[in-house]
């Protein structure tokens, strides 16, 4: 198992639910949040790997919870977590304002398994040397 941690920061129970199904099945630990206030504390108070980022959400969005994040980064030094955004929005140009806004990635809702799991493996990268470097 990778034991690699995912916060997830969504508002909507059905898609906590489904998304937590398939990170566990995946084999990743997941710490559930539900607005971007509380993913902006709990990323500043834990260690992950990656951030699922919901856009539409309660209290704050993702776009200015991914700000938030990006900005504790810059003050703490730190290298900066992957941040896949989920939306239900599918317009053209949502992508890139996503992308502008400081996220990696950006999946639109329902996601897909295989999707999810690209995006993951093509993000998460291991936090110590590996043997081959």
């Amino acid at each position: 198992m990778n034991m690699y941690r995912v916060l997830l920061a969504e508002d909507t129970k059905l898609n906590q639910v489904v998304a937590a199904g398939v990170l566990k099945k995946l084999g990743y630990e997941l710490e559930i949040v539900e607005d971007g206030k509380q993913a902006v504390e709990a990323f500043m108070n834990g260690d992950f790997h990656v951030v699922l980022m919901d856009i539409m959400m309660p209290v704050m969005d993702g776009y200015e919870a991914t700000a938030r994040i990006r900005a504790f980064e810059t003050r703490e030094a730190r290298v900066p977590t992957p941040i896949i955004g989920l939306s239900a929005r599918a317009m053209e140009g949502d992508r890139e304002v996503a992308l502008e806004a400081g996220l990696d990635e950006y999946l639109t809702k329902p996601v897909r398994e295989p999707d999810l799991k690209d995006a993951l493996e093509r993000w998460i990268r291991p936090r110590v040397p590996s043997s081959e470097d």
